[in-house]
């Protein structure tokens, strides 16, 4: 059932309560007839790391917020609680969710992967904006899915923030990308989906021939996929990487 401002499909998201890049990107990356609704995903943990796991504790609470809205996929726009809980937890949660709601549940640690392997990568770059220990804890889970990671490059947090991750800028993601020249990498990832990430990969789609994706884009990416219900392919996520059908999209947002 096609919605009056999503004839080509309906996305739901699912966003941690403070990120506030998650829909602006994923805004610009839609195709103009795809819609998304957007639901929060909330915990009143005092950590980040506890709120995290959480989110995936509540994760079917936080799909009920759709209700029955004509949904053509739904998208878990946190990275961080897959590295925390693992990849088989992950893939648990992701079986029951599609059990439960008939439409595919894409996270983005999973659509990361998928990029990867549309990519022919096995050693990968790591951009973190992370705090160590969820640092580690990223670079562990992608081992776990049979990545290799080559390199880990550390993007600045800014001082005084309201969050350390998602007050990060797009120059601090372009500055840490620079760290990857001659990494010997065959792809970089650029970490988290609160980082803005859309204008460093415009300008640098590719170090020393590696591409430059990250969790936002690989989750838009795999998200259209599965709306329009066609398989993940390397040459549709080329053209996704050099801003094929946003570039405009994003250039209008920010002028």
């Amino acid at each position: 059932m096609a919605v009056e401002y999503g004839a080509e499909g309906l996305l739901g998201v699912l966003t941690p309560q403070a990120n506030t890049t998650v829909e602006p990107e994923l805004g610009i990356l839609l195709p103009p007839r795809m819609a998304m609704l957007n639901a929060r995903l909330t915990s009143p943990k005092p950590t980040i790391a506890a709120r995290l796991v959480d989110y995936v504790d509540g994760l079917d609470a936080a799909v009920a917020q759709f209700a029955n809205a004509p949904l053509g996929a739904i998208a878990f726009a946190c990275t961080g609680a897959s590295y925390l809980v693992g990849a088989a937890a992950e893939d648990a949660a992701v079986a029951r969710i599609e059990a439960r709601t008939g439409v595919p549940f894409i996270t983005a640690a999973r659509a990361v992967c998928d990029a990867f392997q549309a990519l022919g990568a096995r050693r990968i770059g790591l951009v973190s904006p992370y705090p160590l220990d969820l640092t580690e804890a990223s670079a562990a889970y992608w081992a776990s899915r049979g990545f290799t990671v080559g390199r880990i490059v550390a993007a600045a947090a800014p001082d005084a923030a309201f969050h350390p991750i998602y007050a990060m800028s797009a120059g601090s993601a372009a500055e840490a990308l620079a760290g990857m020249t001659g990494a010997g990498v065959d792809a970089i990832i650029l970490l988290g989906t609160g980082m803005p990430t859309l204008k460093p990969i415009l300008d640098n789609p590719a170090v020393d021939g590696a591409p430059v994706i990250s969790c936002m884009t690989a989750l838009g990416w795999r998200s259209v996929t599965a709306l329009c219900g066609v398989a993940p392919n390397g040459d549709t996520l080329r053209c996704w990487i050099a801003g094929e059908g946003w570039r405009d999209r994003y250039a209008q947002r920010m002028c």
